[in-house]
């Protein structure tokens, strides 16, 4: 099996398990049991977990790598506060004549979006990256870097759990489409419209992972109540 394809296997298979909340908090991922496990060498398994960091599913503490998990009541607050910055870069736009979205920075973005549409991906959690991209992308268009900063940060918090919204195809499908459609809205000046999409899209979203992320704690509970 080619390096390429052991690190790939292993990287899908310890973000599953990371994300059915299977590994408890305080479980150190050791290189050396996880490659025992998958049957690889540790390379391709510090590869992966080098992944993993980078997606918000693991992070570094002084004794070594250890799943991350956001606290479940802090979502609420976390995701007021997502939705308050990207409603902002649409409500500068309407509150200051002098303030308009970058048709240079957005225009690519939406290309990108058609294309997607086009051809879609399968359901996967690594879909998160693209969406992230894209509310960057649109948040920067409306020329404040402090929003992007700060928008960036709450990302990193919630990837964890922004990975369960797209597990099916029709939360792929809709989220291409009001990508597009939120896009389209702010490139033609309807910001009133943009800014009402944009909060609905978000909110669903939320309701989604919500719902999901409670069916992984609900599973996490059962499968540590029972053993082989």
């Amino acid at each position: 099996m080619a390096a390429d394809t052991r690190r790939e296997r292993v990287y899908k298979a310890l973000r599953a398990r990371l994300m059915s909340g299977t590994p408890s908090p305080d479980e150190r991922l050791s290189e050396e049991r996880l490659a025992e496990q998958y049957g690889v060498s540790r390379t391709p398994v510090r590869e992966a977990l080098a992944r993993l960091v980078s997606d918000g599913l693991v992070e570094r503490r002084d004794q070594g790598l250890y799943p991350y998990r956001p606290r479940f009541d802090d979502l609420a607050d976390l995701y007021e506060l997502r939705t308050t910055l990207e409603l902002r870069g649409i409500r500068r736009a309407l509150d200051g004549e002098s303030v308009r979205h970058d048709p240079d920075v957005l225009g690519p973005e939406l290309d990108r979006w058609y294309e997607i549409r086009e051809d879609p991906p399968e359901p996967d959690a690594g879909f998160v990256t693209l969406d992230e991209r894209f509310h960057m992308t649109l948040l920067a268009a409306s020329g404040n870097r402090a929003l992007c900063d700060a928008l960036a940060s709450v990302n990193a918090k919630v990837r964890p759990v922004r990975m369960f919204d797209y597990l099916t195809p029709d939360r792929i499908v809709a989220t291409v489409d009001e990508h597009i459609e939120v896009a389209e809205l702010v490139l033609a000046d309807k910001l009133d419209d943009a800014h009402d999409l944009l909060l609905a899209h978000i909110d669903t979203s939320r309701s989604v992972v919500v719902r999901r992320a409670e069916e992984a704690r609900a599973f996490a509970r059962m499968a540590r109540a029972v053993r082989d």
